[in-house]
């Protein structure tokens, strides 16, 4: 499976999924004009990944998102959604929520969405 890279723009995160050492990164802001067209892609190459992902392989999740508009954030969890159920058939996954120890609503944001999930989710503070 080939890697998936998109890069960053002002309104859309990077996304750099490698499935050769099993690290899937977005980061940067996230207010696409069309969120579900920008995350089509992420969605479909997850799919691929998820079904081809041996059991005894580790994955590490990291999310870096200070700003998700709402049509994103249903995406994120659309995305948050096909981890927990890998994660729950046995994959071995762990994701890490990255958010700005200054940024009260960034941290709120990541505890909702652990709220939501059963798989390994570790909120990490980071400065500025």
């Amino acid at each position: 499976m080939k890697k998936l890279i998109i890069s960053e723009t002002k309104s859309t995160p990077e996304i750099n999924f490698n499935p050769d050492n099993n690290i899937l990164s977005i980061s940067g802001q996230s207010y696409p004009e069309n969120a579900f067209k920008f995350y089509e892609p992420v969605f479909q190459w997850i799919d691929g990944y998820l079904a081809e992902l041996h059991t005894k392989a580790t994955v590490k999740i990291d999310f870096k998102l200070p700003y998700i508009n709402t049509s994103s954030s249903k995406c994120i969890m659309m995305l948050l959604e096909k981890f927990d159920a890998a994660f729950l058939s046995g994959k071995n996954i762990a994701l890490n929520w990255y958010y700005d120890v200054d940024n009260e609503s960034e941290l709120e944001c990541a505890e909702e969405f652990k709220e939501d999930t059963k798989l390994s989710f570790n909120i990490v503070p980071r400065e500025g």
